[in-house]
């Protein structure tokens, strides 16, 4: 697991962990998640909007950019400055191919096809990028101000 020294303003502290694509490690991304933010003092409210992120990510890399063998990585890096600061929370899985999109069409009483919507509902900005030789990145984006 990585250690993580406070840090003066105005730089980045990131924190990254591969993790097995399955639902113990998507459960527990969302576990490691929740201890670093802490541990960089960041509001509940920021928080608790990464969890839920990470949770769906995370969810996503196990379920559907899951091959044999091959792990996922949870990248989250924490830019500050004197008054504001981003927290980056990535998800890079193994499997390339068409990469993601918000169906805003999902039906609305299926169980899955709304899960990036939330993830677009909670983040301040968040988008796809392809992660070579074959896999894919999800990230998204929260802005909070420093404490």
């Amino acid at each position: 697991m990585s250690a993580t020294l406070p840090q003066p303003p105005g730089t980045v502290a990131t924190f990254a962990q591969l993790l097995s694509s399955t639902r113990r490690g998507a459960c527990l991304a969302r576990l490691l998640t929740t201890t670093q933010l802490r541990a960089w003092n960041l509001s509940s409210d920021v928080t608790e909007r990464a969890e839920q992120i990470v949770a769906e990510l995370a969810a996503n890399a196990a379920l559907h950019g899951r091959v044999q063998g091959r792990d996922f990585r949870l990248t989250l890096t924490l830019t500050l400055d004197t008054t504001t600061g981003l927290l980056r929370i990535a998800v890079t899985d193994a499997k390339g191919g068409q990469l993601p999109v918000a169906a805003a069409d999902s039906p609305t009483d299926g169980e899955t096809g709304r899960g990036l919507l939330m993830v677009g509902a909670l983040a301040d900005r968040w988008g796809t990028e392809p992660h070579p030789p074959g896999g894919k990145t999800v990230w998204a984006e929260v802005s909070h101000r420093s404490s």
